[in-house]
């Protein structure tokens, strides 16, 4: 059988992956007709259909699947392996994609990326915001970034940050108004400034713990908000109590603008972890990144 172009599988690949010419042609920088002419003759050389095309949706076939089980680990190998190459160049290069959510990226990958970038001008970096615990595999991340207790055991983890903990807190026009808790039991007649995180499933419960004893409590309020930013502005507008990364609200309770309470019941816990997949090859732009990012005591 006559041997195929590379360029030939990584398309289909692309292709049965996103489940869309579309978004596969953006992906692959190819128009969509170039890259459905790619396939039909991929498709013919093997003497087999691929792809399973309607007018609403693109799937692998049974022969599709089985390409994908075996020629895509292996081309993915084949990939790390050209990356490597590029240690023969005198200057790292080449395009990282990470997830993380909002206050790991804030607080650690943005302080980090503004001094390492501007020294290495080749090297390129995709930052994408999701609350999810992101399958990096699936969704070709080079690296995601997850507190250390959420980190798969099959994969890499380099510490990136310190231990943390969370802060209940509201501004002195709401505590005017309210008494303060002084167990998490009595958040449940506050008003408290929710989040929605799709790792929890919904609504995030606020997590407490004291002497060994954990204690999970879902609190109710007006307001409900899928990032950090807007909590911190609810609170300290007295709307309400939030629940927040301690380093996010300490300016705010050194200058009295904010109060915290129920500290004896937040405990430092461990902190962000880069993780990425044991079995990867890391390219020397990759191996820069995770150096400045390693957490150092």
């Amino acid at each position: 059988m006559a041997r195929h172009p590379i360029d030939d599988l990584a398309a289909f690949l692309a292709v049965a992956r996103a489940r869309s010419f579309t978004r596969a042609a953006a992906k692959l920088g190819v128009s969509q007709s170039a890259l459905s002419h790619t396939i039909r003759g991929l498709e013919e050389r093997l003497g087999v259909r691929l792809l399973t095309r309607t007018t609403r949706s693109v799937a692998p076939t049974e022969a599709g699947e089985r390409l994908v089980r075996t020629v895509g680990p292996r081309l993915e190998e084949i990939d790390a392996e050209l990356a490597a190459l590029t240690e023969l160049r005198e200057k790292p290069a080449g395009s990282i994609r990470i997830t993380a959510g909002e206050h790991s990226a804030e607080a650690i990958l943005w302080p980090a990326l503004a001094k390492l970038l501007p020294r290495y001008p080749d090297i390129k970096v995709e930052l994408i915001i999701d609350y999810g615990l992101t399958d990096i595999v699936a969704e070709r991340y080079d690296a995601g970034v997850r507190l250390g207790e959420q980190v798969a055991k099959d994969m890499i983890a380099v510490r990136i940050g310190p231990d943390f903990r969370m802060a209940v807190v509201g501004a002195p026009s709401y505590f005017a108004r309210r008494p303060r808790p002084k167990t998490p039991q009595e958040l449940t007649v506050h008003d408290c400034i929710n989040i929605r995180l799709p790792t929890y499933g919904g609504i995030y419960a606020w997590e407490f713990e004291k002497r060994g004893r954990g204690l999970k409590v879902r609190v109710e309020g007006q307001l409900l908000f899928n990032n950090t930013a807007l909590r911190l502005k609810a609170a300290l507008a007295g709307l309400g109590l939030a629940y927040l990364p301690d380093d996010q609200v300490e300016k705010h309770l050194a200058d009295g603008r904010l109060i915290r309470v129920l500290a004896d019941w937040c405990p430092p816990f461990p902190g962000y972890h880069l993780y990425y997949p044991s079995r990867r090859q890391p390219a020397p732009a990759f191996a820069l990144l995770v150096e400045a990012l390693r957490y150092r005591r």
